[in-house]
């Protein structure tokens, strides 16, 4: 299957790369320039034991690639995850500026059924903030792709987020049930 990780932090980097050691074919896309080029090098922004090998491994078997480009990466695959950071505001919530932009960018570029993915972590009722930045984005493009937003939250844990990735204690999948994202997440 066909993946797309937004963000290369911590939690998109390991589930980027995890999702690749699987045997999907992931897309991993920054913003940031200077780490995307790091990680095309080999080079990897963040600690974490065994991930420099996997990184290799699934480039190597061009099941990984990383991308500044969001039409191609939305293009990519019908399963969006945003994996962006979400830092405290000033009265200590979660920021979430940088989730809405990207579903704003997955709407920008989709033409077919998506399913967009919060593994970011975020407050409850982010899901149909999400979904009406994709709804007015795609009424502004005057088009009307069908999409649903799913919250699969992140439990990684520094030093052993490879492990937990792989062998997951829960996993938690949040969504007004569609057969078509059960379908795609399944």
């Amino acid at each position: 299957m066909n993946v797309t990780v937004i963000g290369a932090g911590y939690v998109g980097l390991v589930s980027a790369v995890c999702f690749a050691d699987l045997g999907h074919n992931v897309v991993c896309i920054d913003v940031d320039a200077r780490k995307i080029e790091m990680l095309k090098r080999g080079e990897v922004p963040i600690y974490e034991p065994g991930l420099s090998t996997l990184i290799e491994r699934n480039v190597a078997a061009e099941r990984l690639q990383f991308t500044l480009d969001m039409a191609q990466a939305v293009a990519h695959a019908q399963l969006q995850f945003i994996a962006v950071g979400t830092p405290p505001d000033e009265d200590g919530a979660a920021d979430l500026q940088y989730v809405l932009q990207v579903a704003d960018n997955i709407a920008q570029h989709m033409g077919r059924f998506t399913v967009i993915v919060n593994k970011s972590t975020v407050p409850v009722g982010t899901a149909d903030r999400v979904a009406d930045k994709v709804r007015a984005r795609l009424a502004e493009r005057g088009v009307s792709p069908a999409y649903a937003v799913v919250s699969n939250p992140e439990f990684l844990k520094e030093g052993a987020a490879i492990e937990d990735f792989m062998r997951p204690d829960r996993i938690v999948v949040g969504a007004m049930p569609t057969p078509r994202a059960t379908a795609l997440l399944s």
